[in-house]
């Protein structure tokens, strides 16, 4: 049985992977800070996840059968049914019961994860009627996609006032405010904590001569949606400057086997494809030039190691963080921004071009907060230690 511990938290990725490996930062620097941490995921298991000293527990893993998240299936790519959802919402709470956690923290929720309130409102219904109550506080990133449903927004606002005690924002108000895509922000501004960015530390040194130094590199999140770049990165490397480089795509864990086979036999000479690599951090800060899409991830550790950048952000379904940032981003002059519509070879080589010749010109200096994951880590001390005393 999981013993006891500080902090219980709860963490359901459906796509990609950026709110899981968000997570897991977060995770580690609440360990590295003395609190202990049982880290229960919900979604696909994903290798080589570090979260450091926490406890992990893995729920009967669940995802979202596309990108519009309106069917979520199992392992086996099944629509979950109801005795599916009772059976993982009753080992969810026989692990609240067992953990018995001063906070409960839920990545998401309520502005998000609404498709797992078969569980999420029992778990936050049960943390309530613990005595004494755990601190229940909602993590979120620092833009949400905006609510499509007429009194959703109300809904979230009336959730996060009746179940919540604060609301970690992981974002630079610098940069944007959680108003910005949630204007009902204004309505709980009294309840927002902003972290600043939750990224990965930037390699301590680097071989700038190591593996990788001068190539392109290609990075398409968890592999979920890779295949539209791909296409389009093989059809733009021979219409750049730099078709005599080599290039490196970097392909997620969820581009299936048979796909990302058939796109090794089509890459030719001078293009390595590869699975997700641990050392990604290292490859970036070596790279001459860097290709991804838009998560808040990639864009944070990009933006540190500074190569010049292009960026696809990601715009399916009803999706609109990823644009919205990349959008403030590139105003700032810190990198280029090729749109998923109508994305092809001709138009990522044009975007490449661009960030090519800006790459030339003394870059603005970035001045967002990014110790995120260490200043999420002391409010939640402080918040125990509050409850404490």
């Amino acid at each position: 049985m999981t013993q006891s511990a500080d902090i219980l938290f709860y963490v359901q990725h459906l796509l990609g992977i950026g709110h899981l490996r968000r997570a897991a930062l977060i995770a580690k620097a609440v360990d590295r800070a003395g609190m202990s941490v049982v880290f229960v995921s919900g979604g696909m298991p994903v290798p080589g996840l570090d979260i450091g000293g926490a406890a992990f527990v893995q729920l009967p893993p669940l995802r979202s059968a596309d990108q519009y998240f309106s069917t979520l299936v199992d392992t086996a790519g099944r629509p979950i049914d109801n005795a599916w959802r009772d059976a993982r919402r009753d080992r969810l709470l026989a692990l609240l019961e067992a953990v018995r956690p001063r906070l409960l923290l839920t990545e998401m929720f309520p502005f998000g994860r609404r498709q797992l309130r078969f569980e999420l409102n029992p778990l936050l219904e049960a943390a309530r009627a613990r005595r004494p109550r755990p601190l229940v506080v909602s993590s979120v990133r620092d833009v949400i996609n905006r609510p499509d449903k007429p009194g959703k927004a109300a809904w979230i606002v009336e959730t996060l006032r009746r179940q919540f005690d604060r609301i970690l924002v992981h974002g630079d108000p610098s940069l944007l405010t959680l108003e910005t895509s949630f204007p009902e922000a204004a309505q709980i501004a009294g309840m927002l904590d902003y972290t600043g960015y939750v990224v990965s530390p930037p390699p301590e040194s680097t071989d700038a001569t190591g593996e990788g130094a001068g190539e392109v590199l290609v990075s398409t999140g968890g592999g979920a949606v890779a295949e539209p770049m791909i296409d389009a990165v093989l059809a733009a490397r021979p219409l750049t400057t730099l078709k005599t480089r080599a290039w490196r795509i970097l392909a997620g864990h969820n581009l299936p086997e048979a796909t990302f086979g058939a796109y090794r036999k089509r890459a030719g000479d001078g293009v390595i494809l590869e699975r997700a690599r641990p050392d990604f951090l290292d490859l970036l800060a070596r790279a001459g030039l860097s290709i991804s899409q838009a998560g808040y991830n990639t864009v944070m550790e990009v933006l540190a190691a500074g190569p010049p950048a292009v960026v696809v952000p990601f715009a399916g379904g009803a999706e609109t963080e990823q644009s919205l940032r990349a959008g403030l981003l590139a105003e700032r002059g810190l990198l280029t921004v090729v749109e998923e519509a109508g994305l092809d070879g001709p138009a990522l080589a044009a975007g490449i071009d661009r960030a090519l010749a800006g790459s030339g010109a003394t870059r603005p200096s970035v001045a967002l907060a990014t110790d995120g994951a260490a200043r999420t880590a002391d409010i939640l001390a402080r918040m125990l230690a509050i409850v404490a005393a």
